[in-house]
């Protein structure tokens, strides 16, 4: 089954999505930020997680990733697109603009990143070098072509803490490592879905520039504004997806 992780703006698959059952928030690591949802939406059978609960109440340092990742599996999700609102860094990407990392980089701290505590008393790893599928970046791009699309391809999502934005001088640091959007919800989202071996991609909705790229404040009208417009696009890019790898 795919899942769906709704970002900010993305609260609801709309009038569309059908319940037919959800699954309680408790997880053996704590509560989930809502209640998994599994539906039609449209003819698809599709979970959705708001990733900051209903109306935008968890924030992102505080959201329980393995509590999420637990009950998505749990529920029989075996791949799972993710939203993210995300500020751009590279000069592809402003405002407005719809992103496919391929890569990323974790500057976030004080987490629980992992499923292997060492409870068990044996030491695991996962090879992580390529953190979002293949085969599900694939579908994204597709359906972006087919839809007419402009869809940027390529980038490296930094993961910052939050809940504030960064600094001029981080987001210049984040420039020479080699960011291209900064956000803060990437991580450790990716890397527990590669633990548990569910297939993950990662679509970011870029809504802003970050800190010192322009002259200009960061204004949470504008993100509001640049989420509202790019909700838009981002749904049927969703829809055309999920209908791709569902087939």
């Amino acid at each position: 089954m795919l899942a769906i992780i709704g970002g900010s703006g993305l609260y609801s698959l709309g009038q569309d999505f059908h319940l037919l059952d959800q699954k309680s928030r408790k997880t053996p690591y704590g509560e989930t930020s809502a209640d998994v949802l599994l539906g039609r939406w449209h003819e698809l059978g599709i979970a959705f997680l708001p990733r900051h609960g209903a109306g935008h109440r968890v924030p992102p340092h505080a959201v329980n990733y393995r509590a999420n990742l637990w009950a998505l599996k749990q529920a029989g999700v075996s791949r799972i697109i993710a939203v993210n609102a995300v500020g751009g860094i590279g000069t592809d990407m402003a405002p407005r603009t719809l992103a496919l990392p391929h890569q990323l980089i974790d500057y976030s701290s004080g987490r629980e990143h992992s499923f292997f505590d060492g409870d068990d008393g044996v030491v695991q790893h996962v090879d992580f070098s390529q953190p979002y599928s293949a085969s599900l970046r694939n579908c994204l791009q597709q359906a972006a072509v087919q839809l007419g699309l402009v869809l940027v391809t390529s980038g490296t999502y930094g993961c910052t803490n939050g809940p504030r934005f960064e600094t001029a001088a981080e987001i210049e640091r984040m420039r020479r490592d080699g960011c291209s959007i900064v956000g803060m919800t990437g991580m450790p989202e990716a890397g527990l879905a590669r633990e548990l071996e569910i297939e993950y991609a990662c679509l970011a909705l870029v809504v802003n520039w970050a800190a010192g790229i322009d002259d200009s404040e960061i204004s949470m009208e504008e993100i509001m504004a640049n989420l509202e417009q790019g909700i838009q696009q981002l749904n049927p890019l969703l829809l055309a997806a999920a209908r791709s790898i569902e087939a």
